[in-house]
């Protein structure tokens, strides 16, 4: 048994992972490839639909991370750079679940994450963290007034049936785990200047992708 194991409640997480980042339609991190232009930086979002850390409920929470490394991120990589905003609604129990879980050491696929993308993290904090993701999955986007707004269309064009989807299966390098569907799509706005991370830009890749972890195993 792992000592994560012994020392952590059971725990689940389900619920919609997107992304923004600088690369070009689609972003090659999610083929396990270099990015476009050798480094990537983004905004990450973690949107809990339904979890709980022992006892403790997380239902409706979310999570950000501001990153940027250079290489590929699945294998050689180096300057990875990391900040974490939590969702200031969470009581104590919550955010201290959230640190847990995010941080890795609650165990499951977020320690695979953070083991294989060895962040650097500049800072933490609690904020208003506003998300939303259309039913459909025509849009998503995120809100940290301040800090970042950020919004994606889903990627569609002359071939694509009225209301499908652009989506990929079984992802080399699929940031939420194996097993999960990626809805491609295309930011219309990526604005961040917090904790180090600065930029402003739209038209470059986004997608959006289900999560369903269990803890600590």
């Amino acid at each position: 048994m792992t000592q994560a194991a012994q020392t952590v409640p059971a725990w689940r997480l389900a619920g919609d992972w997107f992304d923004m980042c600088k690369c070009d339609i689609p972003c090659p991190c999610s083929f396990a490839q270099p990015p476009t232009t050798g480094d990537c930086e983004g905004v990450l979002v973690w949107h809990i639909r339904e979890g709980t850390y022992g006892d403790v409920r997380l239902d409706g929470l979310n999570t950000v991370m501001l990153g940027s490394f250079v290489g590929n991120i699945w294998g050689e990589h180096t300057d990875s750079y990391a900040a974490l905003i939590f969702d200031e609604r969470a009581d104590d129990r919550q955010r201290e679940a959230l640190q847990m879980i995010f941080s890795g050491q609650a165990g499951s696929w977020p320690a695979q994450l953070v083991a294989a993308a060895a962040f650097e993290v500049r800072g933490m904090d609690f904020a208003p963290v506003e998300v939303g993701i259309d039913e459909d999955l025509a849009t998503w986007r995120v809100s940290v007034p301040g800090r970042l707004e950020a919004r994606a269309e889903a990627l569609t064009g002359p071939t694509t049936p009225d209301g499908a989807r652009v989506q990929s299966t079984n992802l080399p390098g699929c940031e939420t785990g194996p097993g999960q569907v990626a809805t491609w799509g295309r930011a219309t706005s990526d604005r961040a200047d917090a904790f180090g991370f600065a930029w402003n830009r739209s038209g470059k890749s986004s997608k959006t992708i289900t999560f369903d972890w269990t803890g600590p195993a």
